[in-house]
């Protein structure tokens, strides 16, 4: 793993820890996040709360949705 690649996996879990915080103080969220059917839809939902989750390890810039 490359030291960018491990930044941006490092990133990503704070942002899944914040993802975390956010269904567990508020339960519209978390009522939205359950209604999630597809992983891309919780990755948007995550987005449109500033959050970026989706990115694989490894993945090209271009590959993220």
């Amino acid at each position: 793993m490359s030291s960018e690649d491990l930044n941006r996996f490092i990133c990503k879990i704070n942002d899944l820890n914040k993802l975390l915080q956010l269904i567990n103080s508020d339960p519209q969220k978390k009522s939205l996040l359950e209604a999630c059917e597809t992983h891309d839809q919780v990755v948007s939902l995550a987005s449109s709360w500033g959050l970026q989750i989706g990115r694989r390890w490894g993945e090209i810039e271009d590959s993220v949705k």
